[in-house]
């Protein structure tokens, strides 16, 4: 859909910034018991609920110095120690400390790229992708923690525009392009991104006018095991989610009740905890309209969507799953962080900060990223 802030579709509006960490409203709510059934709405908490059982410090976002202002949309978290950032100017940093030291490993020569999305595989292997207009569109990979890359894939087509990537694993995974000749374009890898190939449209149902991938998260494409993938899309009548169940080879439409029918409107952002249970996030990226219904839940691997029935109040770029949690998940956009504990259900807004994407490692290491260098790790 075009890239939020150097074409139409991604739309790098005027972003709101606020500083502040609402750290006593995310403790209270992250450390809150979880119902046996049917989860309540969550109500706001004040500073005696944030303080919880007393077991140390509460989970709170903890900003980190990136060192840089550059926008961070790209992230992926190994692990509470180890997190990758990909942004505009060609930047990519690496922390190995929990975001105490940020190390800068941008490629030589990408400072004109704009760094959109990041799959990394542990603290050395990672692969980013540059978007944009033909020949901007770009993969690259490093086994070295970043001291080397290389060029796996540069995008010859002019009417391609890739928005994100996903893997399966170490080895398999997929990038998509915004419709080429009226379908979405799956680049497919096997060998860990270092050669990719473009799949048969054969099996993608026709794109509608319009539609097309916001490269605002990296999370337009999501996958979970070893075949399931979604592609998220907006800007056209109605917001759409693909599913694939053989690794991009066909895919199935399903309607979104999330708003549509504007080139600023539609999915942003996805996140499946297993191959059934997905939340969808978006709404209007402009600051100046309202994302009246911005989050949905599916519970058939994305074949039926229903409105969340207290979404977050705001447009959300980014969400992610708690992992080991089966109802716990967090929204991030321009005005805030959101946090379910429903399985998307119902959300409340913890914190107030600006942030574009959201990711959890395996090991519960959260981390979020954003405008003018933001990064920041969930603390407990």
């Amino acid at each position: 859909m075009r890239a939020l802030g150097t074409t139409r579709r991604k739309g790098r509006t005027r972003r709101l910034v606020t500083a502040g960490v609402c750290g006593a409203a995310l403790a209270a709510a992250l450390t809150a018991p979880v119902q046996a059934a049917e989860p309540a709405p969550a109500q706001a908490a004040g500073p005696a609920a944030a303080r919880g059982s007393g077991h140390g410090t509460a989970p709170h976002w903890r900003p980190s110095a990136s060192g840089t202002d550059v926008r961070f949309r790209g992230l992926s978290a190994v692990s509470r120690d180890t997190a990758w950032l990909a942004g505009s100017k060609g930047t990519v940093l690496r922390t190995s400390d929990g975001g105490a030291n940020w190390r800068n490993v941008s490629p030589p020569g990408a400072a004109g790229l704009e760094f959109r999305d990041i799959e990394a595989f542990d603290g050395r292997r990672a692969v980013v992708l540059a978007i944009g207009e033909g020949e901007a569109s770009r993969v690259l990979r490093t086994e070295d923690g970043g001291a080397t890359w290389t060029e796996s894939f540069r995008n010859t087509d002019a009417k391609a525009f890739y928005d994100c990537l996903t893997f399966f694993d170490r080895r398999h995974g997929l990038a998509m392009s915004d419709p080429v000749d009226g379908r979405f374009r799956i680049l497919s890898t096997s060998d860990g991104g270092r050669s990719w190939k473009v799949l048969p449209s054969s099996g993608m149902p026709a794109a509608q006018e319009g539609e097309a991938g916001f490269a605002a998260s990296g999370q337009c494409l999501v996958s979970s095991g070893s075949r399931d993938v979604w592609l998220a899309t907006g800007g056209a009548a109605r917001a759409r989610v693909l599913h694939s169940a053989d690794r991009g080879l066909t895919w199935r439409a399903a309607d979104t009740p999330i708003p549509a029918g504007d080139p600023a409107r539609g999915v942003f952002a996805l996140a499946f905890r297993d191959r059934a249970h997905g939340i969808a996030v978006g709404g209007d990226y402009r600051a100046d309209q309202a994302s009246p219904r911005a989050s949905a839940v599916s519970g058939d691997a994305g074949r039926t969507w229903r409105p969340s029935a207290v979404p977050p109040p705001a447009y959300r770029s980014g969400v992610a799953w708690l992992p080991g949690s089966r109802t716990t998940a967090l929204a991030v956009g321009p005005t805030g962080t959101d946090l379910t504990r429903d399985g998307g259900r119902t959300w409340r807004t913890v914190d107030t900060g600006s942030y574009d994407t959201v990711d959890c490692a395996p090991d519960r290491g959260c981390w979020a990223s954003g405008e003018k260098g933001r990064v920041a790790r969930l603390e407990r």
